[in-house]
């Protein structure tokens, strides 16, 4: 029988990659499938590590820090397992794997020290165990920086990390110092994503302006300490590139940067987790009022009230929005639904996903919004306040059943409204034909679905005309 060659045993490889325990096995059948087996298991071998595996792969690890690590965390007082002191690896498994995660770190460490607290020996062992990391490592494309140790400055760093696609940072966790080498050492990021970010650092300016393709920007704020003005001036020089943006603060980072990012396609913004003044939110409104995003696709909104603005906003688009997101607003202070159904209906031909709050005097524009949005297949519509009004919901269930686009099979509607029983056993019935694949009465303060009302819901999952749903 003719033996196959390195390339086609690699590619058999590779399409059974996700079945652990058949690659297992073929470590055995011989030295040359042996020698192909073991990058591609240690290539994913620190993601998802069972605890039966966890010592066995750490003190693999640690069998391949060079012997003047060891010697170093020998005298002082570190000691590591007698059993990788005994004789070398025989593979370079450092070399085969992607970049560990911070919590892989701090497991290794964990599993040296025990419960000794002393600082110096856990930044000792830390140091090294990232130093035999970024010696070894080629080429790596992701990486989540959450430590104080200066990885851009250890030996090997440019080879390290000169490819780096995807960059997550702690800013209160690391070496300015490293910041700016890495800088130096990488300008090709795709991602960045920077957690803590409370206040300007001239080094995180340096990287963001190092970057010639930054496509996506995630901004995490926990605690406001300043205003990152200068941040923003960084990432509105690179208004042609970025894609998309998540951001939680206008306290910290002033929306001023939003219309300079033309490109934006994908934008996601959360006012809920952290507190800004009522100024700092009217900032950002005028903000989106005036922004213009022609080819923006997916638009996130998280505890903004904001209808009039984002109608505005949606008006200069190009038609290509796909997802529009919109959750846990103040339904104290909503107004102007109607202007936000209308420019959707009217500008988002192509939208599938649309999940926002409404208020029932509005329920007639949903008409036009479902005719015009023919590909529309998820649809949530939540209630902004109480409405003690008999059967308020029949409307919107009549205008559901009678003009729904065949692939709207996502359907969330509020409790807090009332419905009629034969309307919404009507409603219900529109959809033998093609089924719901999902269905929920969201719930409110005010719950207004009776027992009546989950009884059709069950007789119409045990016919099969909804797939799945949460009484």
């Amino acid at each position: 029988m003719t033996t196959l060659n390195f390339d086609c045993l690699i590619l058999i490889f590779d399409e059974i990659r996700t079945d652990k325990k058949s690659l297992y096995s073929c470590l055995f059948v011989n030295k040359k499938w042996c020698n192909i087996m073991v990058p591609i298991l240690w290539k994913h071998s620190l993601y998802k590590i069972s605890t039966l595996r966890e010592e066995k792969i750490f003190n693999t690890i640690l069998s391949c820090l060079p012997l003047s690590s060891k010697q170093l965390l020998f005298d002082n007082n570190i000691k590591l397992p007698s059993t990788i002191l005994l004789k070398p690896p025989l593979f370079n498994y450092i070399s085969f794997c992607n970049f560990p995660e911070t919590e892989v770190i701090k497991k290794i460490i964990e599993m040296v020290l025990g419960n000794n607290n002393r600082y110096y020996q856990i930044n000792l062992l830390e140091q090294e165990i990232y130093k035999l990391f970024v010696s070894q490592c080629k080429a790596i494309k992701e990486l989540q920086w959450r430590t104080l140790q200066p990885l851009s400055l250890f030996p090997g760093a440019l080879t390290c990390f000169s490819q780096l696609y995807s960059l997550f940072i702690d800013i209160h966790s690391l070496n300015s110092n490293a910041i700016y080498e890495m800088a130096q050492i990488c300008n090709n990021l795709n991602s960045l994503s920077i957690y803590n970010c409370s206040q300007d650092s001239p080094e995180l300016i340096s990287l963001i302006d190092a970057q010639k393709n930054l496509k996506r920007v995630y901004l995490y704020t926990i605690v406001k300490k300043g205003t990152c003005i200068e941040l923003c001036n960084a990432l509105a020089r690179k208004g042609n590139t970025i894609n998309d943006l998540y951001f939680n603060s206008v306290g910290t980072i002033p929306p001023s940067f939003l219309t300079s990012l033309i490109n934006l396609k994908w934008i996601s913004l959360n006012t809920r987790d952290y507190e800004d003044d009522s100024e700092e939110i009217e900032e950002l409104k005028q903000c989106l009022a005036i922004s213009e995003f022609p080819n923006l696709q997916i638009l996130k909104i998280d505890g903004l009230s904001c209808f009039k603005e984002l109608a505005m906003l949606i008006e200069k688009t190009k038609g290509n929005l796909s997802h529009i997101d919109i959750y846990n607003i103040d339904g104290d202070v909503a107004k102007n639904t109607k202007m936000f159904i209308k420019a959707i209906a009217n500008n988002c031909p192509n939208l599938k996903l649309l999940f926002t709050f409404i208020e029932p005097k509005d329920f007639i524009h949903i008409k036009s919004l479902l005719i015009n949005c023919k590909y529309l297949k998820a649809l949530r519509l939540d209630s902004l306040d109480v409405d003690e009004n008999d059967n308020i919901g029949d409307e919107l269930l009549d205008i559901l059943t009678k003009f729904s686009p065949i692939s709207l099979n996502d359907i969330a509607i509020s409790g807090g409204w009332k419905y009629s029983i034969d309307t919404f056993e009507r409603f219900l019935e529109s959809y033998r034909e093609r089924s719901l694949h999902y269905f929920y009465l969201i719930y409110n303060v005010q719950y207004c679905i009776t027992e009546s009302h989950k009884i059709i819901i069950s007789k119409y999952i045990d016919e099969g005309v909804i797939k799945y749903s949460f009484l």
